[in-house]
Protein backbone atom coordinates (compact mmCIF):
# COMPACT_ATOMS: atom_id res chain seq x y z
CA UNK A 1 0.00 0.00 0.00
CA UNK A 2 1.25 3.42 -0.92
CA UNK A 3 0.25 6.49 0.76
CA UNK A 4 -1.19 9.44 -1.65
CA UNK A 5 -1.50 12.94 -0.88
CA UNK A 6 -4.63 14.84 -2.98
CA UNK A 7 -5.58 18.24 -2.63
CA UNK A 8 -9.29 19.04 -3.44
CA UNK A 9 -10.53 22.52 -4.75
CA UNK A 10 -13.78 24.35 -6.05
CA UNK A 11 -15.86 27.35 -6.16
CA UNK A 12 -18.77 26.62 -8.15
CA UNK A 13 -21.65 25.05 -7.02
CA UNK A 14 -22.08 23.39 -3.14
CA UNK A 15 -18.44 22.48 -3.20
CA UNK A 16 -18.78 21.05 0.11
CA UNK A 17 -21.13 18.38 -0.63
CA UNK A 18 -19.13 17.61 -3.87
CA UNK A 19 -15.88 16.86 -2.04
CA UNK A 20 -17.94 14.47 0.38
CA UNK A 21 -19.20 12.33 -2.95
CA UNK A 22 -15.81 13.18 -4.68
CA UNK A 23 -13.84 10.92 -1.62
CA UNK A 24 -16.03 8.33 -1.38
CA UNK A 25 -15.88 8.39 -5.30
CA UNK A 26 -11.83 8.53 -5.26
CA UNK A 27 -11.85 5.94 -2.21
CA UNK A 28 -14.20 3.08 -4.10
CA UNK A 29 -12.58 3.29 -7.45
CA UNK A 30 -8.72 3.24 -6.33
CA UNK A 31 -9.47 0.54 -3.80
CA UNK A 32 -7.71 3.30 -1.23
CA UNK A 33 -8.42 4.01 2.73
CA UNK A 34 -9.19 7.25 3.99
CA UNK A 35 -6.06 7.65 6.41
CA UNK A 36 -7.28 11.66 6.94
CA UNK A 37 -9.07 13.95 6.07
CA UNK A 38 -8.14 17.80 6.84
CA UNK A 39 -11.03 20.68 7.22
CA UNK A 40 -12.59 22.68 4.63
CA UNK A 41 -10.74 26.34 3.99
CA UNK A 42 -12.24 29.21 2.48
CA UNK A 43 -9.74 30.53 -0.02
CA UNK A 44 -9.12 33.58 -2.22
CA UNK A 45 -8.61 32.64 -6.10
CA UNK A 46 -5.34 32.06 -7.48
CA UNK A 47 -4.00 33.11 -10.79
CA UNK A 48 -7.84 34.22 -12.15
CA UNK A 49 -8.53 36.56 -9.31
CA UNK A 50 -11.53 37.59 -11.00
CA UNK A 51 -14.32 34.84 -9.11
CA UNK A 52 -15.66 33.69 -6.39
CA UNK A 53 -13.46 32.69 -3.30
CA UNK A 54 -12.53 28.63 -3.27
CA UNK A 55 -13.02 25.73 -0.88
CA UNK A 56 -9.83 23.89 -0.59
CA UNK A 57 -9.36 20.77 1.36
CA UNK A 58 -6.92 17.42 1.54
CA UNK A 59 -7.10 13.87 1.85
CA UNK A 60 -4.25 11.20 2.84
CA UNK A 61 -5.56 7.90 1.59
CA UNK A 62 -3.53 4.07 1.05
CA UNK A 63 -3.94 2.43 -2.10
CA UNK A 64 -2.36 -0.08 -4.27
CA UNK A 65 -3.34 1.58 -7.25
CA UNK A 66 0.02 3.08 -9.25
CA UNK A 67 0.27 6.95 -9.56
CA UNK A 68 -0.83 7.29 -13.33
CA UNK A 69 -3.69 5.10 -12.40
CA UNK A 70 -4.51 6.89 -9.41
CA UNK A 71 -4.16 10.24 -11.21
CA UNK A 72 -6.64 8.69 -13.92
CA UNK A 73 -9.22 8.34 -11.35
CA UNK A 74 -9.04 11.67 -10.44
CA UNK A 75 -9.63 12.61 -13.62
CA UNK A 76 -12.31 10.44 -14.29
CA UNK A 77 -14.35 11.76 -10.34
CA UNK A 78 -13.62 15.71 -11.92
CA UNK A 79 -15.59 14.63 -14.75
CA UNK A 80 -17.79 13.06 -13.00
CA UNK A 81 -18.74 16.74 -11.56
CA UNK A 82 -18.65 18.27 -14.31
CA UNK A 83 -15.43 19.32 -14.80
CA UNK A 84 -14.20 19.89 -18.34
CA UNK A 85 -10.16 20.19 -18.79
CA UNK A 86 -10.52 21.04 -22.29
CA UNK A 87 -12.58 23.60 -22.29
CA UNK A 88 -12.23 25.54 -18.96
CA UNK A 89 -9.98 28.96 -18.21
CA UNK A 90 -6.59 27.75 -16.61
CA UNK A 91 -6.56 28.42 -12.50
CA UNK A 92 -10.52 29.68 -13.86
CA UNK A 93 -13.80 28.75 -11.89
CA UNK A 94 -14.14 25.19 -11.35
CA UNK A 95 -16.88 22.49 -9.53
CA UNK A 96 -13.72 20.04 -8.49
CA UNK A 97 -10.23 20.26 -8.92
CA UNK A 98 -8.00 17.09 -7.47
CA UNK A 99 -4.75 17.46 -7.98
CA UNK A 100 -2.41 14.05 -7.06
CA UNK A 101 0.54 16.23 -4.21
CA UNK A 102 2.84 13.21 -3.45
CA UNK A 103 2.58 9.64 -3.78
CA UNK A 104 4.78 8.04 -0.91
CA UNK A 105 8.44 9.41 -1.91
CA UNK A 106 8.05 8.89 -5.33
CA UNK A 107 9.38 11.02 -7.65
CA UNK A 108 8.40 11.29 -11.45
CA UNK A 109 8.77 13.92 -14.07
CA UNK A 110 6.42 13.11 -17.29
CA UNK A 111 4.69 15.04 -19.43
CA UNK A 112 1.26 14.31 -17.58
CA UNK A 113 2.34 13.49 -14.15
CA UNK A 114 5.04 14.50 -11.89
CA UNK A 115 5.33 13.83 -8.13
CA UNK A 116 5.53 15.82 -5.59
CA UNK A 117 3.04 18.65 -7.93
CA UNK A 118 5.40 20.76 -8.97
CA UNK A 119 3.94 24.19 -7.25
CA UNK A 120 3.35 22.43 -3.76
CA UNK A 121 5.58 24.51 -1.88
CA UNK A 122 4.01 27.85 -3.68
CA UNK A 123 0.49 26.90 -2.67
CA UNK A 124 -0.95 28.03 1.05
CA UNK A 125 -3.73 26.92 -0.42
CA UNK A 126 -2.59 23.34 -0.29
CA UNK A 127 -0.10 23.41 2.62
CA UNK A 128 -2.75 24.75 5.27
CA UNK A 129 -4.64 21.56 5.01
CA UNK A 130 -2.10 19.29 4.47
CA UNK A 131 -0.46 20.28 7.51
CA UNK A 132 -3.50 19.92 9.56
CA UNK A 133 -3.67 15.94 8.51
CA UNK A 134 0.27 15.31 7.72
CA UNK A 135 2.31 18.02 9.48
CA UNK A 136 5.52 15.70 9.75
CA UNK A 137 5.30 13.93 6.48
CA UNK A 138 8.48 15.08 4.61
CA UNK A 139 7.69 15.93 0.97
CA UNK A 140 10.49 16.41 -1.26
CA UNK A 141 12.98 16.77 1.91
CA UNK A 142 10.53 19.43 3.06
CA UNK A 143 8.15 18.51 6.24
CA UNK A 144 5.17 19.75 5.99
CA UNK A 145 4.55 22.11 8.83
CA UNK A 146 7.34 23.71 8.12
CA UNK A 147 6.84 24.40 4.97
CA UNK A 148 4.13 26.07 5.85
CA UNK A 149 5.07 28.76 7.48
CA UNK A 150 7.44 29.92 4.37
CA UNK A 151 4.20 31.09 2.25
CA UNK A 152 1.46 33.22 2.46
CA UNK A 153 -1.84 32.08 4.45
CA UNK A 154 -3.24 35.88 3.93
CA UNK A 155 -7.29 35.22 3.63
CA UNK A 156 -7.11 31.78 4.18
CA UNK A 157 -9.31 30.64 7.07
CA UNK A 158 -10.98 27.20 8.42
CA UNK A 159 -14.84 26.65 7.68
CA UNK A 160 -17.05 25.09 10.63
CA UNK A 161 -17.49 21.87 10.27
CA UNK A 162 -20.07 20.72 7.48
CA UNK A 163 -21.69 17.87 9.80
Amino acid sequence: MASALIALGGNVGDVRATFRLAIAEICRRAQATLAARSSDYATPPWGEEQQPPFVNACIAIDTAIAPRALLAILHDVERMFGRNRAQETRWGPRTLDLDLIAYDDVTLDTPDLTLPHPRLFERGFVLVPLAEIVPERRIAGRRVDEAVTRVSRDGIRPLPSAE
